[in-house]
């Protein structure tokens, strides 16, 4: 069976999202054109993956090429949410990144979890076999966009522990820098010290 490879070359918008409470969300990566909506699920360290490669690869471009990129400081302009009904189309196994020279642009590929190891042939090319596949070309300045969004999606989960850098649940946390205490338990009674002691 062919693949389906949905393209978007000049998209409204290409987000990441999630669905659900800290501790229990789902990630999602949307791109939009005008009423078209393919939705991807993915793990929040892909995420993390994606958006810390897109800006090194902003970087890079700058560097080789002098192509004028937007600063890491950039204000964010788009805050909505994900399009809802969320509908994922697959989930993510394999990323792509590349830079279009001839575009200008960005190109970010998502393929489907796949049972067989992927070829690389199949990554940024329009090869009839393969998984499944969302290609999206990004400008610049989108590519910033989402790369500082995303982060501002994953920080927005449960806060890491100081100790160890694991999410914090509401009820406590088994941390493994105190040998496995519940951080915040109490386990017996403090003596206040006095003077006499």
């Amino acid at each position: 069976m062919s693949r389906a490879i949905h393209v978007f070359r000049t998209p409204d918008r290409f987000i990441a999202g999630t669905v659900g409470e800290p501790g229990d969300r789902v990630f999602y990566l949307q791109a939009i054109h005008d009423s078209r909506v393919v939705s991807v699920m993915l793990e929040k360290q892909q995420v993390q993956v994606l958006a810390d490669r897109m800006g090194l690869l902003l970087d890079e471009v700058h560097r080789r090429f002098g192509t004028a990129i937007p600063p890491e400081e950039t204000d964010l302009a788009d805050l909505s949410p994900l399009v809802m009904p969320v509908d994922s189309e697959f989930r993510v196994g394999t990323m792509g990144l590349g830079w279009d020279s001839d575009a200008g642009a960005v190109v970010v590929e998502l393929l489907a979890v796949s049972e067989s190891e992927v070829d690389e042939s199949v990554v940024l090319d329009d090869v009839d076999e393969g998984p499944d596949a969302v290609r999206v070309f990004l400008t610049p300045e989108q590519a910033r966009e989402f790369a500082l969004r995303s982060v501002r999606v994953i920080a927005a989960g449960r806060a890491p522990c100081p100790l160890c850098g694991e999410p914090l649940a509401p009820d406590g946390h088994i941390c493994i820098r105190t040998n496995g205490y519940r951080r915040g338990a109490t386990f017996g009674h403090a003596v206040e010290p006095t003077e006499e002691n």
